[in-house]
């Protein structure tokens, strides 16, 4: 079987996540040390990180998030967000707390308007 490179893994990856937040993927992204974050919006800076096949565990590094969030600042984005993929292609959401009770403060106010 064709071995693919890990650049199709996290391509494919971030093509999922620039399309479920309506964004588009940093051209270039990985290509130097630190390009910038993989997928932009309007308001949200989101690096992916992805396995190339199913993982039980994934190492998530603080530097990631640090580097994600300052790149974030410096691009005038409001949010950052780290997407995780086990390597079953689903998308899981690593955001910092700030965020979290946005999303929580909103959720009951649409919970509440029904």
């Amino acid at each position: 079987s064709m071995t693919r490179p890990t650049r199709f893994y996290s391509s494919r990856q971030e093509k999922k996540v620039a399309k479920a937040i309506n964004g588009r993927q940093t051209a270039n992204s990985g290509a130097s040390a630190w390009s910038k974050g993989d997928v932009t919006s309007d308001i949200m800076l989101v690096e992916c990180k992805t396995h190339t096949e199913l993982r039980e565990q994934f190492t998530i590094k603080r530097d990631w998030i640090l580097k994600n969030e300052e790149e974030a600042f410096q691009m005038g984005k409001r949010y950052s967000a780290l997407a995780i993929d086990f390597g079953d292609g689903e998308q899981h959401y690593l955001i910092d707390q700030r965020l979290f009770l946005e999303l929580l403060e909103h959720l009951r106010e649409v919970n509440n308007e029904n």
